[in-house]
């Protein structure tokens, strides 16, 4: 909404930490981009790219014209070998070439352009291996929304964002304690503001750390439901309001099943010289989608 602030941001950060490389990996997700798993008849990943416009739009609520569109297969279709199990993205130009113009402007040169989700999914393989049994969730937790990510046997079978996060607890508290947005930020990491009942904020912080659980279980029963009754047996967690350690109670137990932290740099070697590990293990939440981000070269599939 304000691309000369993020274009500052992120001139002065290339700047400070004197990063030479121009290339530039990025993700989206939101409304403006779709993700289907869709299944097709077997063909080459040639015959695919000259038929993707035209099976895309069956699947994408936009006008075909205005998505750039990408394609993974991810292989045969376990009870019908005759058809494919594809993951088709589309996302809305527009959307896609705000990011670019963002990027343009600070003179670096985006090569890669990823979704959210799966970058988190990369970020996931690299520390914990992609060949697991179970099935998992990973949920990017942040500002202003929710990436969930399900995964069986290491590939994406559901993907789904939902478009609240760690801002509606700020919110809710300016409006029920009358607070600025600085205050209400404070108030929320355990800090003290004038006339103001650190109980009542507890209040406010349990309401919507039940909100978001909730979004979360809807989530999980949506993809039990059209997923012959398959249940998720573990979720990872990341993003900033995963540093919350109520988040993490308030899922297990309202889902019953284990809840881990995923740790982005869990097998990125770190040089102790250069870093503080204990400040890399704290910021870790934060990472995740960056770690995963930085997994990807150009032109890889």
């Amino acid at each position: 909404m304000d691309s000369s602030s993020v274009t500052d941001a992120i001139k002065n950060l290339v700047e400070s930490q004197k990063i030479k490389t121009k290339n530039v990996a990025t993700s989206i997700s939101g409304h403006s981009v779709i993700i289907r798993k869709i299944q097709l008849p077997i063909m080459t990943e040639e015959e695919m790219e000259a038929s993707i416009q035209w099976e895309a739009e069956q699947y994408i609520p936009f006008e075909i014209s205005e998505v750039n569109l990408d394609f993974q297969i991810i292989g045969p279709d376990a009870k019908d070998p005759s058809q494919m199990n594809v993951i088709l993205v589309a996302a809305k130009k527009d959307f896609v070439n705000d990011y670019v113009a963002v990027f343009q402007e600070c003179g670096l040169s985006p090569v890669v352009m990823d979704v959210d989700c799966f970058a988190i999914q990369n970020s996931f393989e690299i520390n914990y291996g992609a060949s697991d049994e179970e099935i998992v969730a990973l949920i990017n937790m942040g500002a202003s929304a929710m990436n969930v990510n399900i995964l069986k046997e290491g590939a994406s079978v559901f993907t789904r964002d939902i478009q609240v996060g760690g801002n509606m607890f700020n919110e809710e508290i300016q409006k029920r304690l009358g607070l600025s947005g600085e205050d209400a930020e404070k108030v929320k990491l355990g800090g003290e503001a004038e006339d103001v009942d650190p109980a009542a904020v507890e209040e406010v912080v349990s309401e919507s750390i039940e909100n978001l659980t909730q979004e979360v279980q809807r989530s999980l029963d949506f993809f039990s439901a059209t997923s012959s009754d398959e249940k998720v047996q573990k979720i990872f967690i990341t993003g900033g309001v995963s540093k919350s350690s109520q988040v993490k109670e308030s899922l297990e137990q309202r889902l019953g099943i284990p809840v881990e932290m995923l740790e982005p740099f869990r097998q990125i070697a770190v040089s102790e010289k250069d870093f503080d590990l204990e400040y890399i293990k704290a910021v870790g939440p934060l990472f995740s989608v960056a770690v995963g981000l930085a997994m990807r070269r150009l032109g890889d599939k």
